[in-house]
């Protein structure tokens, strides 16, 4: 678990340099950058370790401890833990060479009919593999599980950590086909050309899900460690079960939506994911409804009275606590953005603009990525059998960066509805027309300043933990419900129902344009190889 742990803050705050380097090279505070090819290699690797690897390793050392922590047994397959590991680190480094040569600049998204040098794509594909060997074990150990405790309620954790490890292991199947069989063959020198749209719309089938795959540690932590470390009670076990059943049912055939300038989509399924779009937000508000009540409770226990005396009685002095304050503020707005998004009239006014990468920002790096930061802080003394007394550096650094994100963030924002494009390696400040934006960029700048600020902190801490004063802890709890569940109905118990309306929603949601664009004669368009002659 700490290996996992650590390999993924490793590359978290090593793209996180990356990230403020990009700020700082596109504002008018230095001059334009002399190689703009170097921007290009930067947010590729940015992307790649903060999509894939930084959320995936987070979600496999969580995994591994919910198994231990809440089923209370050793983790079964314990070796094959390792090998999954161990591919998601040579994966890692295998992408990352071509990137850092400038023969990968394909961005997070891969971006056909760009094509990288065939060792990025096997690197991400030895992720992902490391990544499955973890869904099967989660799904191993469950079932060594239930053979010993026939009968019984699944513990919310497990649950919860199962249903994130289904989702992804169904959605980052789209990712895998664009590769292996439509972009590898033309990396290996197979082919010369490549169907782009097709290939884009394979992404899409991972490119919103996962997103859903990344929250999933956060709202495992939002249910199951917050109502016990500020002291309360979880309002509501069944609700969380349903929340994250409905993740697995709607996350899936929404991604269209990301392609709604794309011409070879058409209206109709495009219509079809934004209904969809709209519909994974009921986990998302149950959540929202069920954690703020939690926190309630907290309140009110600790002598909270009024409309509103328990939010002042609440223990603002506890990482917990202001994590998810931070977490629903930066979800919520985000959240906001994220319905202009989905909206297949107001998307033409930012799509490809600065405003997406603001909108990403706070769901991802915001909301999300403080409360690994909360996990984190949570289980280290259990991984470590030491103390993790830094409280002020804890609070601190979440302040920073929370703060940071707004400063970076809602620059992005406002200058995205003016029109300013993302991926942009530079811009020529002393144009009239584009001058007023260069205070937003330098801004972001700050903010991104701020950020990698607080990631120095959150490794100083966990530095620190690793040398504490040896600790005997009592055994690691997870939050407990209001009303004991005395019986939980079998389809909030099991998997089968919500994995068969996963998979055929994502069938019907995609099977149609998928067969269309397989069945257009002359599709494809000449392969453009980067670091080589097109």
């Amino acid at each position: 678990m700490l290996a996992h742990f650590w390999v993924a803050f490793a590359a978290f705050f090593a793209a996180l340099l990356l990230g403020e380097w990009q700020m700082v090279i596109r504002s008018p505070l230095i001059d334009w950058i002399g190689n703009p090819e170097l921007y290009y290699r930067s947010v590729t690797a940015h992307g790649s370790a903060m999509g894939y690897v930084f959320p995936t390793l987070v979600a496999m050392g969580f995994g591994y401890a919910i198994v231990e922590l809440a089923l209370k047994q050793p983790l079964a397959g314990k070796r094959w833990a390792w090998i999954g590991f161990t591919l998601v680190v040579l994966g890692t480094v295998v992408a990352m060479i071509p990137v850092s040569l400038g023969k990968a600049s394909v961005l997070y998204t891969f971006y056909p009919p760009l094509i990288a040098h065939w060792a990025y794509y096997i690197g991400i594909v030895l992720v992902v593999v490391g990544s499955w060997i973890w869904v099967a074990l989660m799904s191993i150990n469950l079932r060594v599980w239930k053979k010993a405790h026939p009968g019984a309620a699944v513990p919310l954790p497990m649950f919860a950590n199962l249903a994130g490890a289904y989702l992804w292991a169904w959605t980052s199947v789209g990712a895998a086909v664009e590769i292996l069989f439509l972009i590898l063959p033309v990396a290996l020198g197979f082919k010369s050309t490549i169907d782009a749209g097709l290939s884009r719309v394979f992404f899409s089938w991972t490119l919103h899900a996962i997103v859903y795959f990344w929250l999933m540690p956060a709202y495992i932590a939002f249910y199951t460690l917050v109502p016990r470390a500020i002291g309360g009670r979880l309002y509501s076990d069944m609700m969380g079960r349903i929340s994250f059943v409905l993740f697995l049912v709607f996350s899936m055939p929404i991604g269209i939506h990301h392609l709604f300038q794309d011409p070879q989509v058409g209206a109709g399924v495009k219509f079809l994911h934004a209904v969809f779009t709209a519909m994974v937000s009921v986990p998302t508000l149950l959540t929202v409804f069920t954690i703020t009540a939690s926190v309630e409770i907290a309140g009110r226990l600790r002598g909270g009275t009024g409309a509103l005396g328990w939010v002042k009685a609440l223990p603002w002095h506890n990482p917990m606590m202001l994590a998810v304050a931070f977490s629903f503020i930066l979800l919520g707005f985000g959240g906001a953005g994220g319905l202009i998004n989905m909206s297949y009239q107001l998307d033409f006014a930012i799509h490809n603009t600065q405003w997406i990468t603001g909108h990403f920002h706070l769901i991802f790096a915001g909301a999300i990525v403080i409360m690994y930061f909360a996990v984190a802080y949570d289980l280290w003394p259990h991984l470590t059998g030491r103390t993790l007394v830094q409280g002020g550096m804890m609070k601190a650094q979440l302040w920073l960066w929370f703060t940071g994100m707004i400063i970076l963030t809602f620059p992005w924002h406002v200058v995205g509805v003016m029109g300013m494009p993302r991926r942009m390696a530079y811009f020529d400040y002393t144009n009239p027309e584009i001058a007023p934006q260069a205070i937003t960029v330098i801004l972001s700048a700050i903010g991104g300043l701020l950020l990698v600020i607080s990631g120095v902190l959150f490794l100083l801490v966990l530095l620190r933990g690793h040398r504490g004063s040896l600790v005997e802890l009592p055994e690691f709890r997870f939050s407990q419900p209001v009303h004991a569940v005395a019986r939980v109905p079998v389809a909030l118990n099991s998997y089968a129902l919500w994995l068969a309306l996963m998979i055929g929603l994502s069938l019907v949601n995609y099977g149609y344009p998928i067969a269309q664009l397989i069945a257009l004669k002359q599709t494809s368009v000449p392969a453009v190889p980067i670091g080589g002659t097109p």
